[in-house]
């Protein structure tokens, strides 16, 4: 329930139309100090209307107001403070939660309409590095956020399966490369031709100019430039979908931007028709200088495309395949540029749905302060991570719990969950320099923490031999502790729609932390199974709060073990 729409009904009430319902609202406080209320009002922008002191005004006012849904009502200064009835608060929480389970916080702001999301994308012919983390497990938590608020996410990974770089590769592998090496290890076999071609081109630059030429015969399929390309291509698919596997994260297209090779060409005409293209020494670009932007180069002098040119078909496909109320691309911030770009493009070929393309950026994962680059051969492997990750939980759970059931696949879901957490805690826009052991803390604001929270949960529901029942039992509670925790359970709906609303998963991560540090607060102070008239309702607390951190989790794209 929406306690601060209640305030404001109520508010209304004696205060009449002097302050509309949404500037009361907005007005609303939460004290910084729990002992100063649940909710204040400050009366300071009544002070002209009645011509008094705003401590005054709100002595005058509590006198009118109803008290009915409150423990008690007081002025503080020139602010009104309510303090909620806990009893009725958690009667209600609990009720809630027990009745709806998982589906507790689903809403249809959506009502259904589709939100393709542009995540991952990784390059083909280079290896999964923690520089995809991000991308991919930020993209992946906004399209579960999306789902459980009522849009359909489909999830898009554009993989880089074209450009210049194809050609480069070509010529690495003509010039120094072998099959039967590559056949053995696909991806850090070609990796090393890569970072190589980079090497030599410095001395011989000449080499750029043959990778180009590689890469025109693979636009005009030529035979041996295609062939080596699928393989790759082919290769790269089977390394990546063993991280994917890992990370439990699926797609539903695989569409990369080869596969608008032949939607580009409408593209192009309809820029000609439009007379937006320009020719500029042999190239075409689309001026943007009223929007303060560098040309679009949307076609090279040698006739080749360009990033931009398959991202403008890729967004033309979109729209008329799904029809998009939202088109999000979690991609990094240093691509801010482009996005900017792609906008203004079709802004001017006449596409307001291009207002509706969301660039989600986020910041960088560095090493040792430097940023991860294939290109210099500066790569942690995310495969490796996540491995490294596992095997430190699994030798954590031999040493604390031995005796543990499914060891593997608990060692599994915390591992991958710690570094996935990791990620995600963190502001989007933050950077953050990569430590292993930092990762797979599992004290403090971790992953485990959380998921060891409710492990903790389903062990005294077990112990207690406790399943759901009555929803309509007494479930009210009234101390301070579990007041916290019912608190913010009640704050998980609006948690929800605030991380989708600002694409920024971190405020449910944060949100779990918080939950996780408060129930355990009220475990350590409260015998949960002793038999009282409120057994139930504590129990009935635990349930919740082990709902609620499941279903918070599956939302970062994390699994939560019942037993740890």
């Amino acid at each position: 329930m929406d306690y601060k729409k209640l305030i404001v009904e109520d508010l209304q009430k004696v205060i009449g139309e002097e302050l509309s319902a949404e500037v009361l609202y907005n007005s609303l406080e939460v004290p910084k100090m729990s002992t100063h209320g649940d909710y204040a009002f400050p009366t300071f922008s009544l002070a002209k209307v009645y011509r008094k002191a705003p401590n005054m005004i709100a002595e005058d006012l509590i006198e009118k107001l109803d008290k009915a849904h409150y423990e008690n009502i007081v002025a503080v200064g020139g602010y009104i403070n309510f303090f909620l009835n806990k009893g009725e608060v958690s009667q209600t929480v609990l009720t809630t939660i027990l009745n709806e389970k998982e589906h507790y916080g689903d809403a249809n702001i959506g009502q259904g309409r589709n939100i393709p999301v542009d995540m991952s994308s990784p390059n083909i012919a280079k290896p999964m590095s923690m520089g995809h983390l991000r991308s991919t497990v930020i993209g992946n938590s906004l399209a579960e956020l999306s789902g459980k608020i009522g849009y359909q996410p489909v999830k898009i990974n554009h993989l880089g399966d074209w450009g210049t770089q194809f050609g480069k590769l070509i010529v690495a592998f003509k010039k120094w490369g072998s099959e039967e090496a590559v056949r053995e290890e696909p991806i850090a076999e070609l990796l090393k031709l890569y970072v190589q071609f980079h090497d030599e081109a410095e001395e011989h630059p000449e080499l750029e100019e043959e990778g180009r030429a590689w890469f025109k015969k693979l636009e005009d399929n030529d035979p041996e430039a295609v062939r080596l390309w699928e393989w790759f291509r082919e290769e790269s698919l089977k390394e990546f979908q063993a991280v994917y596997d890992m990370l439990d994260i699926t797609f539903d297209s695989y569409a990369g931007e080869a596969f608008y090779n032949d939607k580009m060409d409408p593209i192009i005409k309809d820029l000609e028709d439009k007379n937006l293209l320009v020719s500029d020494q042999g190239a075409d670009i689309v001026d943007l200088e009223k929007y303060d932007l560098n040309p679009a180069l949307i076609r090279k002098s040698d006739g080749a495309t360009l990033y931009i040119t398959r991202d403008l078909a890729a967004a033309n496909y979109r729209i008329e395949n799904y029809d998009f109320v939202e088109a999000l691309y979690v991609v990094g911030n240093e691509q801010s540029g482009h996005f900017k770009q792609l906008k203004a493009v079709l802004k001017e070929m006449g596409h307001d749905w291009s207002d509706n393309i969301k660039h989600i950026p986020f910041g960088l994962i560095t090493s040792g302060g430097k940023k991860l680059s294939t290109r210099k051969g500066n790569v942690i492997l995310l495969e490796e991570v996540l491995n490294e990750a596992i095997k430190t939980t699994k030798a954590g759970i031999e040493e604390k719990n031995p005796g543990l059931e499914n060891k593997d696949e608990v060692a599994h879901q915390v591992g991958v969950g710690a570094v996935v957490f990791h990620d995600l805690k963190n502001d989007r826009m933050n950077t953050f320099d990569f430590n292993l052991d930092d990762i797979i803390q599992f004290e403090g604001e971790t992953g485990p923490y959380v998921q060891y929270t409710r492990s903790r949960c389903e062990s005294i529901l077990a112990k207690a031999e406790w399943t759901p029942g009555n929803a309509d039992a007494a479930l009210s509670l009234n101390d301070e502790d579990s007041w916290e925790v019912i608190k913010c359970l009640d704050n998980f709906p609006k948690k929800i729609q605030e991380a989708y609303q600002k694409y920024e998963p971190s405020v449910m991560a944060k949100f779990l932390i918080d939950l996780a540090q408060k129930f355990n607060k009220y475990y350590s102070k409260h015998k949960i199974l002793e038999n009282d008239e409120q057994k139930e309702a504590r129990l009935s607390l635990v349930y919740s709060v082990s709902v609620v951190i499941k279903e918070g989790l599956r939302l970062l794209g994390i699994k939560s073990p019942d037993k740890m």
